[in-house]
């Protein structure tokens, strides 16, 4: 069924006949879409729209924008359509009543008592002001700026009062219940800031009357300024004082002043205006909606005005709550009055307007845009010397005399043009020779306003009392000692002092200003005269006292020098004696380190230092007196128990390493019942033990037995060992065989082998397993369900000393005298392999949870970390003085708990230490098709990372290359740029990020990052090294020659053929030259940026040869420069080596200064320094290492790497990237402590002191203080 054919429409009839005939031309055009298809795409109804184009109201801008969407059409252009249609239906109105209507609403001005007829919305608060005048003789009323304190009291509160004076009998109405008082006369002040003449006219105001009887009422407005503008504390206090004579019985005075509430406070520094505002007060709060809708609805209404539901419903939301929101309510309906459609204020007038909270600032601005350039300088001195700054409270307007706006450099009528200006606009008021911002809703609803306000807050407080203090200097008759003077004298001179500042003062201030200068002169001539005098006297004794000052001076010096040479010679010692120290006693070692380094902080003592903070100690717990022989870790990780010869079980907190609760054994201290296993149950809420004769089961949070069993022949057998099965229940093994269920107390099964198991014992991690061990060289395997032996595993090298499960229970791990460690296959009780190493007897094991590494700990106090993958030993933790008794891995591996014997770890307490584990791994890996890493880059923002990478093609046995964009919150490839690459090559961002450079064999290209799209192609054969200028406007990219390029065109402006081919390039980041290599091609030259001309050269003398440990063999013509890096600051570049050398040279002299040898296999092909410069980052051989560029020491090392690295650093300097050969991107944790931090990190760690005997031995006269 078709729809209703639409009413013809006249575009001449007027601006929203031509705006409909407009909408509906866009509909056709747009093949005559259907309104229901429309709305289906607007998402309004038919109705609406339909109405949009049906030519009797202007829609509002919304609908106006949706309309145009679902056509198709622009809504930049429709909006712009939209204001137009707007603008015009204000001017061409054939219903107007007129330019000189008086528009029923006052904007930002107040109502006056003239307003009464339209001030609506405030009669219950009218009346209840009226009764409280009625009851208390002084009383105050209290409300936010902008909740209409003014207009009450002018249009409400004296209106009614007036009313019921010349009434002959006071009324009483359900609108007023409560009459106001009776008096002869009201008159309303302001105190400004000329409180003394304010004073006289409050007593005039209260002269005696008329003699009428009735009292005189004194309504003191905007109470706040007698605190901002009035700087004589005595000045306030005597007008106060006048005030509250109202309270005196005989009085014929009645006071109300209305105050902003944020000077409520303010009123309690006056004792007794305290006391009388007690309970005399009111105060002034939001309307209700009804009252808001009769602040809307009713002034129109009596000018015979309408407005639209659809704007008064609108209104109303938006107002009620809003605070400070009544002076924007009536601004913007006074604004959208005057673009009323006939007799009726629409929604699209207000949208017009710029709505609630923009009409404000649209008005202001429009004032302001009209005037000349010199105009808008004065509009801007003019307002801000209306504006008091608050201290602590909000801005507040200042009155001010047209006197005092007519600046030194302003003239009288520029002044003039703009008052009238502003106050046509309705932002001032201007009484008389006083002005006045309209509204201090003017200063936060007008951003240009407010931004000036911030940008001088200062300097404006600093003039506002300037202004202060010449009108006091003037009152004293301009007496000398009312100048400025000290740190006032200088912040004036500093704000105003120059001659293009002055011009912003008055006649007055730039009279008392320049007084103040003057004076300070005079003063400064004086004090000169006088030095004069004095010199001549001085001279002689300095001449007789230079000669003992310079005696004094070098014998201090050479003290200093001897005293410092001492503290290096020290340090230095320190130092290499925590070296030496390090692998066998780790705390000791940090100790001397940190001592070294606070001795004085020399280039050994920082790399001692750094040695210690590498040791991935976490922390040392203390507390058992004995042997530590179980350790184990909660289900959560949140909690480790150890257990030991003391007979305890402590539980600490792993994070803090404090203890949280110890569970005490037995009291018999003469044979205490050593704690020999311990385990957590699945839940982590019972704690299972075993010791000489019984087992316990624990409550952790109570400390509390739950349960126990004993042994059957205390004298013949002891518990070996306790475990949970699958279902949660605790057993507990004995020495001679038998399984117990520690909570039900009995025998569950008896295992049917060897006795006697008295060397090791573990349960398997299921509980159904267990794994024992005796002297015979040999473990069993039993089934703990049967009791049967699966499997006997013979050692050949030794009695097994240690057992360790896996976690998965596949593989069992044997420990042996002779150190050796054997992996069993517990499904067929086959050796997996063996692990040999020259340590001692192994103690104590542990599996990782990811099964990956194990962890064994050894009778001469070293912890090894196995890498089961390669069967190597990757780290041997040092730092047990005595043997490791137990190990125990976090839940989550990434931590290591090992307990020692008892004459160990300092003092002779056994002691727990808990280590920092798989840091040499990557925090994330991403997998990155398509081949070769070749190239890796950060984003300047740092979130983003772009790949490129290559692989050999089959097809025509070239190369296939392609570049991604990776995110580095989520580690998820973005966008792929550029596929098909025929050279792979490097990836560099512009310093904005905006760019992309990618360098192909062919060619080289410019993409744009935020499109994805490549900007431009630089006509070259190849790119082999490309950077860019730190402003980026310039490329310079190596090939087939050296060109430097327009990065934003992609033309060449520079262009070198002959130069450096198949050199590395990089950028200073000083933007002074750029680096390349050529002649020897060990050669670096330092390049114009401009010319591209070669500078200066870097070279080494004739004859120099590689340092110790580097590839000598490398013919010199083969040991080429492979990359190159700057610091930050340009000072150092660092370029890497062919024959695995790093070489720093210092940029500012041109020399060498420091080679690090980085492989002595393969020499490294990439280098990065960190953002901060202390960081150089460097990849060769397997390992990437970080070097502390100040000690030149290797502070960290990422092995594992498989070929040559591409590097490259985050923004924040935390991460560096990593991708190698083998479709691999690591990151890793590149956040190397600081000193300070390496100090506290080792004190938190070690968690001791020297001891007396070590200070005697390693410090001069055993020297005292702490060093942890």
């Amino acid at each position: 069924m078709a729809g209703r054919r639409e009413v013809p429409v006249d575009p001449g009839a007027g601006p929203v006949q031509r705006f409909a005939f407009e909408l509906r031309k866009l509909r056709t055009e747009a093949g005559g879409l259907t309104y229901r298809a429309m709305a289906e795409r607007a998402g309004y109804s038919i109705t609406t729209l339909s109405q949009a184009a049906g030519g009797e109201q202007l829609p509002t801008l919304a609908v106006a924008l949706a309309f145009a969407r679902a056509c198709g059409g622009d809504p930049a252009q429709w909006e712009s359509r939209w204001h137009q249609a707007v603008e015009e239906a204000a001017a061409f109105d054939p219903e107007s009543d007129g330019g000189d209507a008086r528009p029923p609403y006052r904007g930002l001005a107040r109502f006056e008592t003239d307003d009464s007829g339209l001030f609506f919305g405030r009669d219950r608060l009218t009346a209840e002001l009226a009764g409280l005048l009625r009851r208390r003789r002084f009383a105050a009323v209290f409300g936010p700026s902008g909740i209409g304190k003014s207009s009450l009291l002018r249009a409400g509160l004296i209106p009614v009062l007036r009313e019921a004076r010349e009434s002959p009998e006071p009324r009483e109405s359900p609108e007023h219940p409560e009459p106001g008082p009776r008096l002869s006369g009201i008159r309303i002040l302001t105190p400004g800031d000329q409180l003394a003449r304010t004073r006289e006219l409050l007593r005039e105001a209260i002269a005696p009357g008329d003699g009428t009887g009735g009292d005189t009422l004194v309504v003191v407005d905007q109470f706040e300024e007698v605190f901002t503008l009035c700087h004589d504390v005595a000045e306030r206090t005597r007008f106060i004082d006048l005030l509250l004579t109202a309270r005196d019985p005989e009085s014929r005075l009645r006071v109300l002043v209305a105050v902003r509430a944020d000077f409520y406070g303010r009123c309690a520094e006056h004792r007794e205006l305290a006391g009388a505002l007690g309970d005399a007060n009111l105060l002034a709060g939001p309307m209700s909606p009804a009252e808001l809708r009769e602040v809307v609805v009713k002034p129109a209404a009596a000018a015979g005005l309408t407005v639209e539901r659809a704007l008064t419903t609108r209104l109303v939301e938006e107002i009620t709550d809003a605070p400070g929101g009544l002076p924007l309510l009536s601004h913007v309906l006074l604004e959208t009055w005057r673009r009323r459609r006939g007799k009726t204020l629409t929604l699209a007038g207000y949208e017009a307007a710029g709505g609630l909270d923009g009409a404000i600032a649209k008005t202001a601005e429009d004032a302001y845009g009209r005037f000349t350039e010199g105009e808008a300088v004065t509009a801007r001195r003019v307002l801000l010397r209306l504006i008091s700054p608050g201290d602590g409270t909000p801005d507040t307007r200042r009155p001010a005399d047209r006197a005092e706006l007519e600046t030194t450099g302003t003239g009288r009528v520029e002044v003039a043009r703009v008052l009238e200006s502003l106050a046509g606009a309705r932002l001032l008021t201007l009484d008389g020779p006083s002005v006045d911002l309209a509204h201090e809703a003017l200063i936060t609803a007008w951003p240009r306003l407010r931004g000036w306000i911030e940008e001088d807050r200062d300097r404006l407080r600093a003039h506002r009392q300037l202004t202060e203090a010449a009108r006091a200097w003037e009152e004293l008759g301009r007496d000398a000692g009312a100048l400025y003077r000290g740190s006032r004298l200088a912040t004036a001179r500093e704000y105003f002092g120059g001659p293009r500042h002055t011009d912003e003062l008055t006649a007055r201030e730039a009279a008392f200003l320049t007084a103040g200068i003057s004076a300070l002169d005079q003063e400064e001539r004086a004090r000169a005269r006088t030095t004069r005098r004095l010199r001549v006297l001085v001279g002689s004794l300095a001449c007789l006292l230079a000669l003992a000052l310079t005696a004094t001076a070098v014998a201090y010096w050479q003290r200093q020098s001897a005293l410092d040479a001492q503290r290096d010679g020290l340090s230095r010692q320190l130092a290499a004696q925590s070296a030496a120290l390090l692998e066998s006693d780790t705390d000791l070692a940090s100790l001397l380190a940190i001592k070294a380094y606070r001795t004085s902080p020399t280039r050994e003592a920082t790399r001692s230092l750094y040695a210690a903070a590498a040791v991935p100690l976490e922390h040392r717990l203390t507390g058992h007196t004995s042997t530590v022989s179980t350790l184990a870790y909660g289900p959560d990780g949140k909690t480790l128990a150890g257990g030991g010869f003391d007979g305890t079980v402590r539980l600490w907190d792993p994070a803090t390493g404090r203890t949280r609760k110890v569970l005490a054994g037995p009291e018999d201290k003469d044979d205490p019942a050593f704690v020999r296993t311990l385990a957590f149950g699945p839940d982590g809420r019972t704690i299972a033990t075993s010791g000489n004769d019984d087992a316990r089961l624990w409550d952790p949070d109570t400390g509390r037995v739950r349960a126990s069993v004993a042994v059957r022949e205390p004298d013949d057998d002891n518990m070996a060992a306790v475990g949970f099965d699958r279902d949660g229940r605790a057993l507990a093994v004995t020495e001679s065989g038998q399984v117990l269920d520690v909570a039900g107390g009995r025998v569950t099964t008896t295992l049917r082998g060897p006795t006697g198991l008295e060397m090791a014992v573990a349960f398997g991690p299921d509980g159904r397993t267990l794994a024992t061990s005796t002297r015979d060289h040999t473990a069993q395997l039993w089934d703990l369900a049967t009791g049967r032996m699966l499997f006997t595993l013979r050692s050949r090298t030794g009695v097994v000393s240690s057992l360790a499960f896996s976690r998965d229970g596949r593989t069992l791990a044997t420990g042996t005298e002779d150190g050796t460690v054997h992996l069993w296959n517990t499904a067929d009780g086959r050796r997996r392999t063996t692990l040999t190493s020259a340590s001692s007897r192994v103690e104590s094991m542990a599996f990782a949870p990811d099964g990956r590494t194990l962890a064994a700990g050894s009778y001469d106090g070293t912890v090894r970390l196995w890498d089961l993958a390669t069967g190597r030993a990757a780290t041997t933790l040092t730092g047990h003085t005595s043997p490791v008794m137990s190990v125990a891995f976090s839940p989550d591996g990434t931590e290591l708990a090992t307990g020692d014997e008892a004459h160990g770890s300092g003092g002779g307490d056994a002691g727990v230490r808990l280590w920092k584990v798989g840091t040499n791994r990557p925090r994330a890996t991403l997998d990155v098709p398509g081949g070769d890493l070749q190239s890796v880059a950060f984003s300047p923002d740092g979130e983003t990372i772009a790949t490129s990478s290559v692989r050999m093609s089959a097809r025509d046995a070239g190369t296939d290359g392609v570049v991604r964009l990776w995110d580095t919150a989520t580690r998820r490839a973005r966008a792929t740029l550029a596929d098909g690459l025929t050279g792979g090559g490097s990836v560099l961002f512009s310093p904005d990020g905006r760019t992309l450079a990618i360098s192909d064999s062919p060619r080289g290209q410019l993409w744009d990052v935020a499109t994805r799209r490549p900007r431009t192609t630089l006509p070259v054969r190849f790119v082999n090294g490309m950077a860019f200028s730190p402003d980026g406007k310039t490329l310079v990219t190596v090939g087939d020659g050296l060109v430097l390029w327009d990065a934003r065109t992609g033309r060449p402006r520079v262009e070198l053929p002959k130069a450096e081919e198949g050199s590395p390039v990089a950028y200073s980041p000083t933007g002074e030259f750029f680096a390349t290599t050529g002649g020897r091609n060990r050669d670096i030259r330092l390049r114009d940026p401009v010319t591209g001309r070669v500078r200066s050269t870097l070279s080494e003398p004739e004859g120099s040869a590689s340092p110790k440990g580097a590839r000598g063999d490398l013919p010199l013509f083969y040991r080429q420069v492979e990359s190159m890096a700057f610091s930050p600051d340009g000072r150092t570049l660092a370029s890497a080596e062919s024959d695995g050398t790093v070489r720093l040279w210092n940029t500012d002299t041109g020399h060498l200064d420091a080679t690090l040898t980085v492989s002595l296999t393969e020499g490294p092909v990439e280098l990065a320094f960190s953002p901060d410069g202390r960081t150089l980052a460097t990849a060769g051989g397997s390992a990437v290492r970080l070097w502390d560029t100040a000690t030149r020491y290797a502070r960290a090392s990422f092995p594992g790497v498989d070929g040559a690295a591409r590097l490259a650093f985050s923004p924040d300097g935390r991460t560096l990237a990593v991708g190698d050969h083998r479709d691999r991107l690591s990151l890793w944790d590149a956040d190397l402590p600081l000193p300070a931090e390496a100090v506290t990190g080792i004190c938190r760690a070690i968690h001791r002191d020297l001891t007396q005997q070590e200070r005697a031995l390693y410090l001069p006269d055993g020297e005292p203080g702490r060093v942890c």
